[in-house]
């Protein structure tokens, strides 16, 4: 592994950094890798002991990891999670912290406790949903699907729910849908329908389901264009994706919710819906 002499110097050059050498990396510095992409409030006011410590990794590999990526030491690195936090401030996770603490332990909590952190939870989410989201992919994720002769969709357990929403909302503007369920265990099946001129939209958070992997393999093998919707831009879908959208967590009590994976793939829907509204209006009306 060559070294970066020349660090990064704001967080999201970091994460690009971190995005394009992870496969690059050691065993140990991944494991570093993932966490500092999932955890960037821990990260920032962590000791160098704790951090290790949730990582699962010893500190030596922090240091390691930040003088692979042109860091004097860890500190220098961690420096840049903390310029991004106090400017965020109060961030997500922070938020979600104090009202778990105002709310009390689960085991005490009422059902209408536990609605208000929910709710809680999930406001705070989508607020953060549109810091998350650049206007660009979501323009190029709808010149995607409106080009397309077909999409496609998967996913399953927790994200059949945003995956079968998506589905319905394009058969209700006359666009060609096809949920792959995966019924009678036929993924494969299913999948081998994908045109060469038709797009997948995979919705996957961790652990990555093997059916939705299994098919983004397939679509990539075919040249199909990705749209992918997931936790990190480090997952597995993320790297082969066209467009990737990576959302904030929304997770109580171990809870994971739906709600802004819902929201995302509402905006795709009805955006789809007013740009071929306006092909079609340009088309009539030419200039």
């Amino acid at each position: 592994m060559t070294d970066i002499t020349i660090a990064p110097e704001t967080l999201s050059d970091l994460q690009n950094a971190i995005t394009e050498r992870y496969d690059s990396f050691s065993k140990r510095l991944r494991q570093v890798a993932q966490y500092l992409m999932d955890h960037p409030s821990e990260i920032a006011f962590g000791t160098v002991t704790v951090i290790a410590k949730d990582a699962q990794v010893h500190p030596s590999t922090l240091v390691r990891f930040a003088n692979a990526l042109g860091y004097s030491g860890f500190t220098e690195m961690q420096s840049l999670f903390q310029q991004k936090l106090l400017q965020d401030s109060p961030s997500y996770t922070e938020r979600i912290r104090i009202a778990r603490e105002t709310l009390g332990d689960p085991g005490t909590q009422s059902p209408s406790q536990l609605l208000g952190e929910f709710t809680h939870a999930d406001t705070m989410a989508l607020q953060a949903l549109e810091s998350h989201i650049p206007a660009a992919d979501l323009d190029q994720a709808i010149d995607i699907l409106a080009g397309a002769d077909a999409t496609h969709i998967i996913g399953v357990r927790r994200s059949f729910v945003p995956a079968a929403y998506f589905a319905y909302a394009l058969r209700h503007i006359d666009r060609r849908a096809h949920l792959l369920d995966n019924v009678g265990g036929m993924i494969r099946e299913q999948a081998s329908t994908i045109g060469s001129n038709d797009v997948l939209l995979a919705i996957s958070f961790r652990p990555y389901a093997t059916e939705t992997n299994e098919t983004v393999r397939i679509a990539v093998e075919r040249g199909v264009p990705i749209v992918v919707i997931t936790d990190s831009k480090l997952s597995p879908l993320a790297r082969l994706a066209t467009v990737a959208f990576t959302l904030p967590d929304s997770e109580v009590h171990g809870f994971r919710s739906i709600t802004p994976t819902l929201c995302l793939a509402q905006s795709l829907a009805i955006g789809l819906a007013y740009r071929l509204d306006k092909n079609r209006s340009m088309a009539h009306n030419p200039a």
